[in-house]
């Protein structure tokens, strides 16, 4: 096996993180709305890309609510890699900056390999719950649900449903594991040369050695997911810039980046 210079360090297999006080995202989403005020344009751009997509998704799958229900969901699940823009102008702000669209473009376009590979593997993952989804709701459902309205009622009806409980299982299952990943693994690719094997592991670990303030952290994303979706998607406008800048803010306080070189 190829050694590397006895003057060049090998790369980090996980960064070493911080711990914080549970009450630290109330931090990072003021520092995430004070940029996304900063930089309204750019930042709003984001979110208005994001309710249009889940416009078309929930016109798309509004009369089968199997596939909707595996479609929002999935939608979620690549919510980190639709963010990096918002990284790119939070990064050029703590530097003192007056970051532009440009910038952003520039950040989509100069993604790196192994953000790209993240971003794959996340759609896929996606895909895949859809699919997923799509089978249970027809396996246990034969006769179908004609709209979202019909999958609430059924979904909230008193009776036992231990099929609806399975999915719900695999479904936070799968939610709980992707956000463990990717909590901060996508801003930390794209500030710092690390591989997406160390990116992965440092998130994990982030979030593993500080329990409460991620909980309330994902809390915190569950409640803008269900507030914006409630709101025929027009919530994504605004949570989704600030909950991006904010997921830069975490990034930087829970993750020594000293042993891994700057990017740019």
């Amino acid at each position: 096996m190829t050694r590397p210079p006895e003057n060049q360090a090998a790369p980090p297999t996980v960064l070493p993180v911080r711990v914080v006080e549970p009450a630290r995202p109330l931090r990072w989403l003021a520092a995430g709305w004070h940029d996304c005020v900063r930089t309204p344009g750019p930042s709003l751009l984001h979110g208005l890309l994001v309710a249009l997509g889940g416009m078309v998704v929930l016109s798309l799958a509004w009369g089968r609510a199997y596939v909707l229900a595996g479609a929002f969901s999935g939608f979620v699940l690549v919510g980190p890699i639709l963010a990096t823009g918002l990284y790119e102008l939070s990064r050029l702000l703590g530097r003192g900056e007056r970051p532009t669209l440009a910038n952003v473009v520039d950040a989509w376009r100069r993604g790196t390999p192994p953000l790209v590979v993240l971003g794959l593997l996340l759609m896929f993952a996606a895909t895949m719950w859809v699919a997923v989804s799509a089978a249970l709701f027809a396996l246990v459902l034969p006769g179908g649900i004609d709209g979202p309205r019909a999958l609430l009622a059924y979904a909230a009806r008193p009776e036992s449903d231990l099929p609806l409980l399975v999915w719900l299982l695999f479904g936070g299952l799968g939610a709980a594991i992707v956000f463990a990943m990717t909590a901060i693994s996508p801003p930390l690719l794209m500030g710092r040369q690390v591989g997406l094997r160390c990116a992965l592991l440092t998130s994990v670990r982030a979030v593993g050695e500080n329990p409460v303030p991620m909980l309330i952290w994902a809390l915190f994303i569950i409640v803008a997911t269900v507030v914006s979706i409630a709101t025929l998607m027009l919530g994504f406008i605004v949570a989704v810039p600030v909950l991006g800048h904010a997921t830069w803010h975490a990034y930087r306080d829970l993750v020594d980046t000293s042993a891994a070189a700057l990017r740019y």
